[in-house]
């Protein structure tokens, strides 16, 4: 089977979001995916405004009236648990966002002593021993101990950005003193000097409580909701120590099957291939780097080399830990990682993930279904409208019915590639041909087994028919700036 998944979700969906994944769910199903990736389920700081990562408390995933509502912005527990069944009932397997960096909306402050980092060198002192009140006390009053009657305090978070001296509010990088220490672990990546903090709280691995506190929720999570696989957020923030001691966990006493996708957020594909190592295959990652690649070949037009545009990636260096996508949350407009691959190019971006033979592809939300949205910044609102990729049903059904087989690459022009899926005993393969400048063409001698044989266009770019020759072989072609797919044509 073809696996691929759903991103169920955007930055600015407007909410009611597992309701609207039950609507969906058989849609989705009959397209042929095979998996849903769904957001953070927990209540947020922000309340029905948060999105999930700025996590308040991993219990309640909308069951108690904390942060001013029941519902988070997505829906009630029971609502997302019946999109759990639901998805479970088409056959589709369901991947949950966890984000395990940070705690935001602290309930109570508390005095504690820090220094002052530099944003830019978090190994950098510049203000020392500030004695502050902080809020970094969480006490959950509204859930009043059901699930979990763990309290957060200080000890259990190694920095902080916002702390009140003397009654001054200041903001900043501030390394919290603990009984761990005051530095922050070296078992993360060394972006910025130490890359341990984020945002927020940042949670403590090293405290043991911490830890086994996280395994008690994580065995409870997967108890309450039967996910079967999850999406962790920032883990170059995360201690891989912790991390992997915690999904070998996961992997030996709750589910050896669960499936663990990580998001290292880096566009070199050897620093990927080095966490990924490190995490002895026990975590698959999404493959940044080809992300970049397809944001660069759409902004440089013709003057992109396409034959290289798998070249750096994590699919060619580690392909079965490797999860491709074209666009995400992050990389959304107005984002924080904004790098949107332009229209005229997410077919073809689509049309690598999607039928290669060794990618396990995931397709963005408002590329299905597009989306529009209105932001604020510096008091100016911004109207973004992202239109649906219209190829990506055709190409879904491709990868569903034909994309099987061996893969025989043509990357052998700068502006106009092909590979072919030899197809299997089931299944009769196809031919991929795409160009990101003029018209284009490729003579492909597909075998005596297809020779005499008639080829259209499944995505109907094209409209022409295409014979082979007696050997099999014919000249398929492409339209500027396009993607086709031949198919040999049936007899209704």
């Amino acid at each position: 089977m073809n696996g691929v998944i759903i991103q169920f979700f955007h930055w600015y969906h407007p909410g009611n979001l597992w309701n609207e994944f039950i609507e969906k769910a058989e849609y989705l199903r009959n397209l042929g995916f095979t998996a849903v990736w769904l957001p953070p389920a927990n209540k947020c700081s922000l309340n029905i405004e948060g999105r999930g990562y700025d996590v308040y408390d991993l219990y309640d995933l909308g069951e108690f009236d904390q942060k001013g509502s029941i519902p988070t912005r997505y829906g009630t527990k029971a609502e997302y648990l019946l999109a759990i069944q639901k998805a479970h009932e088409l056959g589709m397997a369901v991947y949950a966002d966890i984000v395990l960096n940070h705690r935001m909306g602290g309930d109570e402050e508390e005095k504690i002593m820090v220094h002052q980092l530099n944003e830019e060198n978090r190994n950098e002192r510049i203000a020392e021993n500030l004695e502050v009140t902080a809020y970094t006390r969480f006490i959950f009053p509204g859930r009043k101990g059901v699930y979990s009657n763990f309290i957060w305090n200080h000890q259990c978070f190694s920095g902080i950005d916002y702390v009140i001296k003397e009654g001054e509010e200041l903001k900043g990088v501030f390394k919290i003193h603990n009984e761990y220490g005051e530095e922050w672990t070296d078992a993360v990546s060394h972006q910025l000097g130490n890359y341990d903090y984020l945002m927020g709280a940042d949670i403590e691995y090293r405290n043991p409580y911490v830890v086994e506190e996280m395994k008690k929720w994580i065995k409870w999570y997967m108890d309450t909701t039967k996910v079967d696989g999850i999406r962790l957020d920032a883990l170059k923030h995360i201690s891989s120590d912790f991390l992997k001691e915690w999904i070998f966990y996961i992997k030996t006493e709750l589910n050896p099957d669960c499936y663990i996708l990580g998001e290292f957020w880096k566009d070199e594909a050897e620093k990927i291939e080095y966490f990924s190592d490190k995490m002895d295959g026990l975590i698959s990652c999404f493959d940044a780097p080809l992300h970049y690649n397809f944001f660069k070949a759409s902004k440089e037009g013709k003057k992109y080399d396409l034959s290289q545009i798998l070249k750096g990636s994590f699919l060619e260096k580690k392909p079965v830990f490797s999860v491709s996508f074209v666009e995400n949350h992050d990389t959304q407009q107005l984002q924080a990682l904004e790098s949107s691959v332009e229209d005229w190019f997410k077919p073809i971006a689509y049309a690598i993930i999607l039928l290669s033979d060794e990618a396990y592809p995931c397709v963005f939300y408002p590329d299905l279904f597009g989306a529009e949205y209105i932001d604020v910044r510096e008091d100016q609102e911004i109207h973004i409208i992202i239109s649906k990729v219209e190829e990506l049903p055709s190409l879904l059904e491709v990868r569903k019915r034909f994309a099987y087989g061996k893969q025989i690459d043509y990357f052998d022009h700068p502006n106009c590639v092909a590979f072919v899926r030899t197809g299997n005993e089931k299944h009769p393969g196809c031919i991929v041909i795409m160009s990101n400048s003029d018209e284009g063409f490729k003579e492909i001698e597909l075998g005596k087994e297809h020779a005499d044989s008639t080829y259209i266009d499944f995505l109907k770019n094209r409209h022409e028919e295409i014979h082979t020759d007696e050997n099999g072989k014919a000249i398929f072609c492409v339209n500027p700036g396009s993607v086709s797919v031949w198919v040999k044509k049936y007899k209704p």
